[in-house]
């Protein structure tokens, strides 16, 4: 019998690469969201997860027995963000009891979990790096928070297991997505070598000089089948990184490299993306139109300001993998060919010349 898989976000970073890896081990996938976009091989569910009464109707006929949560909205305030995303996780797992058919839940958050939310991103008293899952949760509201007790309350209530994931940047490929550092600096390289501008490190020197590592979309798509497959991983937390560590210092020039330019020296002074790209939608128009690129709207292709927030960081990132690592997962990728394995797919669909 087939496996099922429900997919919630899965026109995403991390939903779409997780929807092709389950689609090629044979799985049945169904993807949610709000305006579900074609994708080879999904069954589209269109689905306000906000809207209680609308999820439950949407997830009526589906028996999912596993669920992979890689989608959230961003509001105004942590307490918003607290509300709306602690709400559609619980909407969509009231919707999907009826059928009983749920075996597992995974959650995909990220290391604000040991960060802080954006309102508190980095300040505070922070755990010492590598990060790792022992470390427990800050003394902060956060929705990554808040997400996990409502899988929680439900795993308990329902009887399935559940996992939580958490990547450091994912690099992967998605049109409109609100997190997005692969496809965002592409664009940026590819505007500096169009007007001749010096591809300008945008971020801190603690970044520059420190050592980070990086998540493919397609590493944590791993771990999530490999979560949901593995009576080991059952009801545990997971960092997820590509398994490399590396200074921007160092990779900024292979970046460079890539798109035939001269990385700009580094002084030390935050020249924030946000602000250099502020200009630029008219110039990325003119570019798509002359080359004849899939997507002329820079805000559809470019998030500079999750770019900053990550680039700009005062301190040093770095996160530990001995967890899973120790109950069997050994996938590893290195980063820099993440990088250069997006910049090709971005060229072969016409999102960069």
């Amino acid at each position: 019998m087939a496996h099922s898989a429900l997919v919630v976000g899965a026109s995403g970073i991390v939903g779409s690469a997780t929807a092709d890896l389950l689609i090629r081990e044979g799985w049945t996938v169904h993807g949610l969201a709000r305006r579900p976009t074609e994708q080879p091989g999904v069954l589209p569910v269109a689905a306000d997860l906000q809207d209680a009464a609308g999820t439950a109707a949407a997830l009526r006929d589906l028996k999912p027995e596993a669920v992979f949560v890689t989608t959230w909205l961003r509001q105004a305030t942590e307490a918003e963000n607290i509300r709306v995303n602690a709400g559609m996780v619980r909407n969509l797992l009231d919707g999907l009891r009826p059928a009983g058919s749920v075996r597992h839940v995974a959650l995909v958050t990220g290391l604000k979990h040991y960060l802080g939310p954006f309102e508190a991103y980095g300040k505070g008293t922070l755990p010492q790096t590598p990060f790792r899952e022992s470390q427990g949760r800050l003394d902060v509201p956060n929705f990554y928070y808040a997400q996990e007790d409502e899988v929680f309350a439900a795993a308990r209530r329902d009887g399935f297991t559940w996992s939580v994931h958490r990547p450091h940047t994912v690099i992967g490929k998605a049109v409109g997505n609100a997190m997005n550092m692969g496809t965002t600096l592409a664009v940026y390289a590819t505007l500096c070598r169009e007007a001749g501008r010096p591809f300008r490190f945008p971020g801190s020197a603690a970044q520059w000089n420190g050592l980070t590592d990086m998540t493919d979309a397609r590493q944590l798509a791993k771990q999530l089948l490999w979560a949901a497959t593995t009576p080991a991983a059952a009801n545990e937390d997971f960092n997820i990184v590509n398994g490399d560590v590396f200074r921007w210092n160092w990779m900024w020039g292979r970046l460079a490299e890539w798109f035939g330019l001269e990385p700009a020296p580094f002084d030390g002074t935050v020249t924030p993306l946000e602000e250099q790209m502020k200009d630029d939608a008219p110039l990325w128009r003119r570019i798509a139109e002359r080359e004849g690129l899939a997507e002329a709207d820079l805000s559809r292709l470019a998030s500079p300001w999750h770019t900053d927030a990550d680039l700009g960081r005062p301190l040093e990132v770095v996160t530990d993998m001995g967890k899973s690592r120790r109950l069997g997962f050994t996938a590893y990728q290195a980063t820099d060919e993440a990088f250069f394995e997006l910049f090709e797919r971005l060229r072969a669909d016409r999102l960069i010349p």
